[in-house]
C-alpha cells in the first residue's frame, strides 16, 4: 500500500492553512508556522493585539482610507502572521535560529526584516505577495524561500512573486 501521508513540508503548510481560519482581516487571512527540527515552535495569525477590537469589530481601517494591498502597513489595526509567530515565540522564550517558516503568504519587507533577523533560515510560503523589496532582500541574504503547492490548491491563481 502506498504512503498517503503529507509530505513534512505539506504538514507543516495545512498547519498554516488551519491557523489562517483564526484571522480577523477582512481582506486577507494569513497563518503562519515557524518549525524547527520538525517541531512546531510557534503559530500565528494576522489580526489586532490581544485585548483589543478587530478589524471584523470596528472595520478595516485600510478598506476605509483606500490603501491598496501591499503599501502602508502602519495603517492597520493588524499584526502579520509573521510578526505573531515572532512575538509568540519570544515570549515564551523560544530560539528561532535556524527555524523554517511556512506562511500562507509570501512574507512583506517588514516580515522579511524581522524573520532574518529572528534567525530563520528557510521560508516555504503558499502564495505570493506583491513586494519587490522583500524579494530582493531575500535574494541578498541567501536564504532559503521556496513557494508550496498544496495539492488541493493547484491549478488556482497564478504566483504574484516569482520564487
Amino acid at each position: 500500500m502506498a504512503d498517503t501521508r503529507p509530505s513534512w513540508d505539506e504538514y507543516f503548510m495545512e498547519i498554516a492553512e488551519q491557523v489562517a481560519t483564526r484571522s480577523t482581516c477582512l481582506r486577507r487571512h494569513v497563518g503562519a508556522v515557524l518549525v524547527h527540527n520538525k517541531r512546531i515552535i510557534a503559530t500565528g495569525y494576522n489580526g489586532g493585539p490581544s485585548g483589543l477590537a478587530h478589524c471584523l469589530e470596528v472595520g478595516c481601517l485600510r478598506e476605509q482610507l483606500g490603501i491598496p494591498s501591499g503599501q502602508q502597513h502602519e495603517l492597520c489595526r493588524g499584526i502579520h502572521a509573521e510578526q505573531n509567530a515572532i512575538i509568540q515565540a519570544a515570549r515564551y522564550g523560544l530560539p528561532m535560529d535556524n527555524s523554517v517558516l511556512y506562511c500562507t503568504t509570501q512574507p512583506c519587507t517588514q516580515c522579511t526584516k524581522m524573520l532574518l533577523n529572528a534567525g530563520v533560515t528557510e521560508i516555504v510560503y503558499g502564495e505570493g505577495y506583491p513586494d519587490g523589496l522583500a524579494r530582493d532582500l531575500l535574494e541578498e541574504s541567501g536564504i532559503i524561500v521556496r513557494k508550496l503547492e498544496l495539492p488541493s490548491k493547484r491549478g488556482g491563481e497564478g504566483d504574484l512573486a516569482k520564487a
